[in-house]
This record gives structure tokens, C-alpha cells and sequence, in this order.
């Protein structure tokens, strides 16, 4: 076996070392007490992957390498249900996805995806930061999961098309469009007359370029780091749910942290939380003026959809199945709802 003395080791500058510096989700430590793997779904450039990366940086950094986070974007580890089961089991110890998603596990997670529920970003964030929010984390707690007090933005869902626009609710009926496995999603398109499929993230570019559905559904930010445009003519705004990213973390690795890493690690993945919710925020009105380049982009109008889901009975199934307690808590910050 060949050694190499001090010389050589702090000399070292080949293409491997070089190119291990430069991939920014490679961690720079050779050692740590603590080594956690957080998985995403985003592409690598999305914001989420850029202040999660930042937030690992610093907590590497103030833990003087003690607690070390390597990043896998992009669906490198599976699929959404793949990697809710993975961080469930404590095979990966960190993975951020929307609440609608978690539903499947604590359904209460997706009671802030109630269709129609938030009229804008100021209403969203009192929710979250607020009682709501206090109340889904609390039963993912109960799930073992642990989640730091800062929810991070997912964004306001628009509707993608290949066959035509979505102006009011009549141009839903029996749309195939892609929806996430969660029964949120599925039971909101049915109430709204159109045909949804469930897709796993990394299957719906192809779905969409074949033509197996007619149109997905998902925020600005992912329509385009996704490229959805390439295959899709049409983008209507209809900000028919919110949903936000949860940082779920294997509640039994973060209980192993000492105090002190814990209190690190919660500074700084909240405070990439709130740089990631600005991010969003910029993104999305740049992205409004950016996709009229290769889409269609048309507003909508609220009123029939929220209609036709009175019609349909879909917000006393909501409350039925969230309860009275969750639904009430929603409604302190929606407003009546029907």
C-alpha cells in the first residue's frame, strides 16, 4: 500500500481533488460524528438545492465538522414515496416535500392544501408560522419525523396544457392531468370534473412529452426548471392549492444530536428557509414574464372552481376527514370556507 507523506497530502491538486472542490454537493469534510444524507426532488439549480447547500455549508462550518450534510438533488434516491419511506425508516435522514405528499402518512399534512383556501402569501405564512402549522407538526412528530419551526415555500399550483387553456372550471371536464400520489390532490381534480392520474415527479416530463396525460399541475418554479414548457403550449394561473416544503428529518437521528448540534442545525435551516421563501417569491413574478416566451399564459377566474367544489360537497369531505379541530384552525386564517 502506498503512503503519502505530508508533502504529497498537502500537495495534492489532482483532477480528482480538483473536481471533488468544485461539484458544490460533495462535502469537503473527511470525518464527522454526525453524517446525514437530505434528498430532494429538485433539480440541482432549483432554490430549494441552493439554501439547503448553503444551510449545510454553515452548519458544517459552525460544528467544526462535527455534523455533516451531503445533498442529493434531483430525485438521486428515489422517487417521492420512495424517499418518504426512506426517511420514515431512517435509510436517509433528511428530505424535503410538499404536505400533500406526507398526507399519505399524517394526513393532516395536507389539510393546508385545501383547494382555494389561501388568497395570497400573507395569509399562507400567519397559517404556517402560526397555530396550523404548529398543528400538522405535531402529528409529524407523532410519525417520527421531526421538522424545524420554518416551513419552506413549494408555491402557489398552476395548471400546464398540451390541449388547451383552463379558464373556468368547464375546461376541466375529463382533462387527464398528472397529480403527486396523494389523495388531496386526486379527490380535488375529481370535485373539480377533470381526470387525474397518479405519476411519480420523475415519470411526468415523458408523460407529458407521449401525451399519457394532457397537463400537470405544479408552482412556476418547478414548470420551468423542469422544462415542462418544451411539452406543454399552455399555463394557466389558477393558484388552486399552496402547498409548502416540510424539512422532515428521521425524528431518531435527530434525537442522537447533542444539544448543541440540534440548536445549529435548527438556526440555519430556518433561516434558509426564510431565504428560500424570498427566492420563491422573486422567482415567481420573474417567471410570469419569462414562460410568456415559450407558453401561453392565461388568469383565471376563482369563482366557478370554488362552485363547483360546493357543488360537489368537497369541503365537508375536507372536514370530515381532517377534522374539527384542523379545520377550524384553517379556517381562523382562510375565512369561510364552503
Amino acid at each position: 500500500m502506498t503512503r503519502l507523506n505530508r508533502r504529497q497530502l498537502l500537495g495534492a491538486t489532482g483532477a480528482g481533488a480538483a473536481a471533488m472542490i468544485a461539484s458544490p454537493y460533495v462535502s469537503k469534510a473527511l470525518a464527522a460524528e454526525f453524517n446525514f444524507k437530505a434528498a430532494t426532488n429538485q433539480v440541482v439549480d432549483h432554490p430549494n438545492n441552493i439554501r439547503l447547500k448553503e444551510a449545510a455549508d454553515r452548519i458544517r462550518t459552525e460544528s467544526n465538522g462535527r455534523l455533516d450534510i451531503k445533498l442529493f438533488p434531483n430525485s438521486q434516491l428515489g422517487g417521492e414515496a420512495d424517499l418518504l419511506s426512506q426517511v420514515r425508516s431512517g435509510a436517509i435522514q433528511m428530505f424535503t416535500i410538499g404536505g400533500l405528499v406526507i398526507s399519505t402518512v399524517v394526513p393532516v399534512a395536507a389539510i393546508n392544501g385545501t383547494a382555494f383556501a389561501f388568497k395570497d402569501y400573507d395569509t399562507v405564512w400567519k397559517a404556517m408560522d402560526g397555530k396550523l402549522g404548529a398543528h400538522i407538526r405535531e402529528h409529524l412528530g407523532k410519525a417520527g419525523l421531526y421538522t424545524p419551526k420554518t416551513m419552506w415555500d413549494l408555491g402557489f399550483r398552476q395548471i400546464t396544457s398540451s390541449t388547451r387553456p383552463i379558464n373556468t372550471v368547464a375546461d376541466l371536464e375529463g382533462f387527464k392531468i398528472r397529480v403527486p400520489s396523494a389523495a388531496a390532490y386526486s379527490d380535488t381534480f375529481k370535485a373539480l370534473g377533470a381526470a387525474p392520474v397518479n405519476m411519480q415527479y420523475p415519470e411526468v416530463y415523458s408523460a407529458l412529452q407521449t401525451k399519457v396525460v394532457d397537463g400537470q399541475e405544479n408552482p412556476l418554479a418547478l414548470i420551468s426548471t423542469s422544462k415542462f414548457y418544451e411539452v406543454q403550449k399552455y399555463c394557466s394561473l389558477t393558484n388552486h392549492i399552496w402547498d409548502g416544503f416540510w424539512m422532515l428529518i428521521n425524528q431518531r437521528a435527530w434525537k442522537k444530536l447533542p444539544a448543541d448540534l440540534q440548536e445549529i442545525a435548527e438556526k440555519h435551516l430556518n433561516k434558509s428557509g426564510l431565504d428560500q421563501r424570498a427566492d420563491l417569491a422573486a422567482l415567481d413574478l420573474k417567471l410570469r414574464d419569462q414562460l410568456k416566451g415559450s407558453m401561453t399564459l392565461n388568469a383565471t377566474e376563482p369563482t366557478t372552481f370554488r362552485k363547483k367544489l360546493v357543488e360537489a360537497g368537497y369541503y365537508k369531505d375536507v372536514r370530515k376527514r381532517y377534522g374539527d379541530e384542523a379545520w377550524n384552525l384553517l379556517q381562523d386564517y382562510s375565512g369561510p370556507l364552503g
